[in-house]
């Protein structure tokens, strides 16, 4: 069962989800360090990641999952960059995104296959993907109190397995967020030293973090996916 959007907002506001920003997102930076003149697409629950991208990017939007239901971002007056879609009709079209980060989607998707070959079809030739789940050997998808522990938690082989089955290669998968998942205050002061004990291969991350690019010589070995019907929504206007 997919998590509702208040408990998404209701998570990254307490201490755990601040943490899982700050250390996760800095897994994010250091895959892609540069930005500019791209354009970045979030889904799933990204928004607390892509922040750091607007002002850089040349176009940050999100979509996510009509199952979770949507809220604006950014906060009014700013022009909204969300959008709602099924799993498999992506309102974007083919070859229009450089960067895409998946947060919250593949561990809760019932049509992973259809979904990532929506994300295959948006995703630019020279395009990266960026695959955020919980970690099945981790902490924090033992905890339910949180949103990495709901939905399927993957280890790193079958996470680069999904991928290379739909059309990406894997470039790298990483573990990250090594902070117990504890509803205290006092998780703030103690997160500095989890994450660095963590770094030095001490424990086990709580998510996993796959790069990928997109394959562009495999497709006529592979059979295609069923053809649907894709959404009619577009995202907002940007310019």
């Amino acid at each position: 069962m997919r998590h509702e959007i208040v408990e998404f907002r209701e998570f990254y506001d307490s201490p755990p989800g601040q943490v899982a920003r700050r250390y996760v997102s800095r897994q994010l930076r250091e895959a892609w360090p540069d930005v500019r003149g791209l354009a970045v697409l979030g889904i799933g629950y990204p928004t607390p990641y892509l922040r750091p991208y607007v002002g850089e990017a040349e176009r940050v939007v999100a979509v996510m999952p009509a199952s979770q239901g949507v809220s604006r971002w950014p906060a009014a007056p700013q022009p909204n960059r969300v959008a709602l879609s099924e799993d498999d009709k992506l309102p974007l079209a083919d070859d229009s995104i450089d960067r895409v980060l998946i947060f919250h989607w593949l561990e809760h998707s019932e049509q992973v296959r259809h979904f990532l070959r929506e994300v295959w079809r948006v995703v630019r030739p020279s395009g990266r993907i960026l695959a955020v789940v919980p970690n099945r050997s981790g902490l924090w998808a033992r905890l339910e109190h949180t949103p990495f522990g709901h939905g399927h938690p993957y280890a790193a082989s079958q996470l680069s397995r999904l991928l290379r089955e739909n059309l990406f290669t894997p470039l790298g998968v990483r573990d990250c967020l090594y902070t117990p998942p504890l509803r205290s205050r006092w998780l703030l002061r103690a997160a500095p030293a989890f994450e660095r004990l963590g770094g030095h291969g001490l424990r086990v991350g709580g998510v996993l973090v796959a790069e990928a690019c997109k394959q562009i010589y495999a497709t006529s070995a592979l059979s295609p996916a069923p053809a649907r019907k894709r959404a009619t929504a577009v995202l907002p206007s940007l310019d």
